[in-house]
């Protein structure tokens, strides 16, 4: 039955039941349905009875975009780029004390950073948690509770505070839905992480990346990619060409799912050794030319984690390079810099540090972009006219093996994976004759027409 696709067999289960497919989820879960064993109808039967079901979600997720809309028009919202702070207590009551402190003190995005190994679940927990690790479980009631509580303090202080989340790994589809139905506003959604860092089959998740990426781009919900990881296993300064490349395939891939420019939080990271000479020009170089190229793009800009040493003193001094890059070259989204990285997870206090920092800089710096030129043929031009070129290369290069052998090759963050390995591969089934996804038709289709 699975090539037949899930709208079909779950569809045609509704119409013969009579359930939910609430109902039908919690049968099917507790041994007490078998999809095998029920009647089938004809598919224009089956399409035409869940038609209004599809319906009626597509248009609360559409209503969904238009209240977000209409809540920022109402009370404002933060000037780019955008203080984005994370919260992981694992526990989803303890995370919104946390996020109101940090939208009080200026944050513009809060990330609820998951439950260590979520992304290698196969299936989405339920309900409320209170016991994750390292983060809190997504989950579509954490999704709800932590909206309202934004919405809340949104109000308090005349900001609409964007909410976001993970929907990488093996519930790419699932995650992205869910928070589309509960007015997420920002989604971790690389279509290649989850081959390169999480080991998940290559097959299944450049499929599910575009499912997910249609729900988003339909949704309004910017999505972020994951290019700073590359340089958390490759060397900054030498592999930085493949940032920019794979930034190009992320932004091709994004918008064959119908994702506008505007949606698209381009990766990147201020990772170089800060012992390199002039190491400052050559990240300055890097972030501009990624503003040049994708000018549409609220770039996400990702602070320094892999040369923070646990001197407080010197992390604060790199975070302040960090953010004085950000503001000259206008990025759209700053992941803030905490002081304490390679510590631990950050206090409140540690965030409120980072927060004043990146004001301070960001009020003082305001317009320096616009107040300056780069010399011709200086440090800055020529390092990223080399790295443009070697990402021309690269890019070559992957289209003269396909994609797949590319990745065999470990052409990104030095990282090999196997086309037929990998977690998730019994998940991919080849589609059926008569397979169809009618929320794929809709969004699609809803999207491009405005």
């Amino acid at each position: 039955l699975i090539e037949e696709g899930a709208a079909y067999v779950v569809g045609n289960a509704l119409l013969v039941t009579g359930l939910t497919p609430q109902r039908i989820a919690e049968e099917i879960s507790r041994g007490r349905m078998d999809l095998r064993s029920i009647d089938y109808k004809p598919h224009n039967e089956v399409f035409d009875g869940i038609d209004e079901l599809v319906s009626k979600t597509v248009e609360k997720i559409r209503s969904n975009r238009d209240k977000r809309v209409s809540l920022i028009r109402e009370i404002g919202e933060g000037r780019k780029p955008y203080l984005y702070v994370i919260v992981a207590t694992g526990n989803i009551y303890e995370d919104v004390v946390q996020a109101k402190a940090a939208a009080k003190q200026g944050a513009d995005i809060v990330a609820v950073i998951r439950s260590t190994g979520q992304s290698l679940l196969d299936y989405v927990p339920y309900g409320p948690t209170t016991e994750g690790f390292g983060g809190t479980y997504a989950t579509q009631e954490n999704f709800r509770i932590m909206r309202s509580a934004l919405d809340e303090v949104g109000e308090e202080v005349g900001r609409y505070i964007r909410l976001c989340n993970y929907c990488s790994g093996l519930c790419m589809p699932e995650i992205a839905a869910m928070g589309a139905v509960e007015r997420l506003d920002v989604m971790l959604n690389d279509a290649l992480y989850g081959i390169l860092f999480r080991d998940i089959n290559m097959k299944r998740t450049i499929i599910d990346q575009y499912f997910s990426r249609v729900i988003n781009g339909f949704a309004g919900v910017i999505i972020n990619t994951g290019e700073d990881n590359y340089l958390t296993t490759a060397d900054a300064y030498e592999e930085a060409h493949t940032v920019l490349a794979s930034q190009f395939i992320n932004e091709r891939l994004a918008l064959m799912a119908g994702i506008p420019e505007e949606q698209m939080g381009l990766g990147h990271a201020f990772e170089m050794d800060p012992s390199i000479e002039n190491g400052f020009l050559y990240e300055l170089a890097q972030a501009q030319m990624s503003r040049e190229i994708f000018p549409k793009a609220p770039l996400k800009y990702m602070p320094p984690t892999k040369f923070m040493t646990g001197n407080i003193f010197r992390g604060y001094a790199q975070d302040t390079l960090f953010n004085v890059i950000s503001i000259m070259t206008n990025q759209g989204i700053q992941l803030l810099g905490m002081l304490t990285e390679a510590i631990h997870t950050p206090f409140m206090s540690d965030r409120y540090l980072a927060i004043e920092n990146a004001r301070y800089i960001f009020n003082n710096l305001r317009d320096l972009g616009d107040e300056i030129a780069f010399k011709e043929d200086g440090i800055i031009q020529a390092r990223a006219s080399t790295v443009l070129k070697e990402a021309l290369v690269l890019l070559k290069e992957i289209v003269s093996v396909g994609l797949f052998e590319a990745l065999e090759k470990g052409i990104f963050a030095n990282v090999r994976r196997s086309q037929h390995g990998g977690k998730g591969l019994d998940g991919v089934v080849e589609k059926g004759s008569m397979y169809r996804n009618p929320f794929i038709e809709k969004m699609l289709g809803g999207r491009q027409n405005g």
